[in-house]
């Protein structure tokens, strides 16, 4: 038996993923708590002073990453509109929107307590809304969990491989101790 390769997984994936909507459901939820957890890493890590990353000013005044989140989320709405077809630059098209949307919720929904409260309380006890809407949302967002049939293809390949292993082991260990 082989290892598992990068052909594999592409293979699974291709697999997994037939219906592009499924595929972009996956990859923005994918990207929403990847882009939370680097949004929560970099603004601890600005806070802590120890950080390459600096608040963003623009005239004195902070910019809040809600900003950027906002942004993205009206570019993406946007680019879906004029985004259509089955093509295969449209399927491209369409992945990179569902990452750009997925990150562009998360840097919204990570400042929800800012737009609640009209007033930055992120590292204040209210700000613990904020976490609590990234939660609700990726709920909804895995309701199905739309990666799973691709991560059980892989968990299947992976336990063949194991038990190719274990058996591989086993022969070798008890031909040496026959031997022996």
């Amino acid at each position: 038996m082989r290892r598992l390769s990068r052909h594999d997984l592409r293979a699974i994936y291709a697999h997994t993923f037939r219906d592009p909507r499924r595929e972009r459901q996956f990859l923005a939820s994918l990207a929403f708590f990847v882009a939370f957890g680097v949004a929560r890493l970099v603004a601890h890590s600005i806070r802590g002073g120890g950080s390459w990353f600096d608040d963003v000013t623009i005239g004195g005044r902070h910019v809040h990453h809600l900003v950027w989140g906002i942004a993205l989320l009206l570019f993406t709405g946007y680019a879906w509109l004029l985004e259509t077809g089955d093509d295969p630059h449209s399927r491209r098209a369409g992945r990179a929107l569902a990452a750009l949307y997925g990150i562009g919720a998360a840097l919204t929904l990570d400042e929800f307590a800012l737009w609640l409260n009209l007033r930055d309380v992120y590292w204040e006890r209210e700000g613990r809304v904020s976490v609590d809407a990234i939660a609700l949302c990726g709920a909804l967002g895995l309701a199905g969990f739309w990666g799973g049939p691709f991560f059980r293809a892989v968990g299947r390949e992976l336990s063949r491989l194991a038990r190719f292993t274990w058996r591989t082991t086993l022969r070798a260990w008890r031909r040496a101790t026959r031997r022996g």
